[in-house]
């Protein structure tokens, strides 16, 4: 989230400022992002549902050691209609069996049934998913509950109706060279997201987890799924549904070989990693308890005015701005 857009009216700029944080001599003494989160109370931190996780079991690496990914589906207003078809599809063990089939350099691993294109053996879907719209990649900026996001999306309207009286300029054009993707960031109930003034919508940041999908108009049905792993793909945000986040082994999914096939696919079937199974959270007996900390807490405020202004003995000069994607929600495992 960029902390200022230089040269704006000042309630666009007062809208951007980030909320109260941490007392000044409390940040003082905590110099690093690290160190504010470590401090961060416990009243500061939100426990993820279980049934609201994902738990995919990779075949065994070479070693023979077993390898979990844990992803967290995305909450409401966003990208229902498919999180739905992905819950109805882990209810019917639809995944499991299916492959890691792509895994592109700095840009995404994914997954789903290797036959998918081939009508004759393809696996059959599970009947009553959802066919969603294009539409339904965003929701509207209304739908935004966070103060500081709803204040910078008032503003947008204030300022849109401001540049109509006096400049040919559009706001968008306005804001140009800050984030190039949208008119403002921020985050939303743990969530990094992004806004143009009438719609909102979730971004493509690192981890990130979004639905495969043919040519337009097609949407994808969840069945397909990948997984950002290189530099925040934000082009294509609003162009496929983001679904959830990788919250833990992030490692076992980053790691794999390349795909030597046109965009990272592998070409036989031995280069595949299979998937054993998929599970919701609440189905896994030993998964533990995972959090976050929370984006509307002191805590995080602090977090991220020191993501973007590092003042510590490494750093020489402050950067006055952050990236959204740049600004990684702290997630931990809960110890018993």
């Amino acid at each position: 989230m960029n902390k200022f857009f230089g040269g704006l009216a000042p309630m666009l700029m007062a809208a951007t400022a980030l909320s109260p944080a941490l007392a000044a001599d409390e940040t003082e003494a905590l110099r690093t992002p690290a160190q504010i989160v470590a401090a961060a109370p416990q009243t500061d931190w939100e426990r993820m549902a279980p049934a609201n996780l994902l738990v995919m079991d990779l075949a065994p690496d070479a070693q023979g050691k077993a390898r979990r990914v844990v992803i967290q589906l995305m909450p409401a207003p966003f990208s229902q209609g498919w999180v739905e078809n992905i819950r109805k599809l882990v209810a019917a063990h639809w995944f499991d069996g299916i492959a890691v089939v792509r895994v592109q350099d700095d840009y995404v691993v994914q997954w789903g049934d290797p036959e998918g294109e081939n009508p004759v053996k393809a696996k059959p879907l599970p009947e009553g998913l959802a066919v969603m719209s294009e539409a339904d990649y965003a929701a509207r900026a209304s739908d935004a509950t966070a103060p500081d996001l709803r204040e910078k999306v008032k503003a947008l309207e204030s300022l849109s109706q401001m540049m109509s009286n006096v400049s040919d300029l559009t706001p968008s054009e306005v804001l140009h060279g800050r984030d190039p993707y949208a008119l403002v960031t921020g985050f939303e109930a743990g969530w990094p997201v992004a806004s143009d003034g009438k719609e909102l919508w979730p971004t493509h940041c690192y981890g990130s987890v979004g639905v495969g999908r043919n040519l337009s108009p097609d949407t994808g049905t969840g069945a397909e799924l990948y997984a950002v792993i290189g530099h925040a793909p934000r082009q294509l945000d609003r162009n496929i549904a983001v679904v959830g986040r990788v919250i833990a082994g992030m490692e076992n999914l980053s790691s794999l070989p390349r795909g030597s096939g046109e965009m990272g696919f592998y070409e036989t079937a031995e280069e595949r990693t299979p998937i054993l199974s998929v599970r919701m959270g609440d189905d896994v007996p030993d998964l533990p308890a995972y959090e976050y900390l929370a984006t509307q807490s002191a805590s995080f405020a602090a977090y991220l005015d020191k993501r973007a202004n590092r003042k510590d003995a490494f750093y020489i000069q402050p950067a006055g701005g952050v990236d959204v994607c740049n600004v990684p929600v702290p997630i931990r495992e809960v110890k018993p």
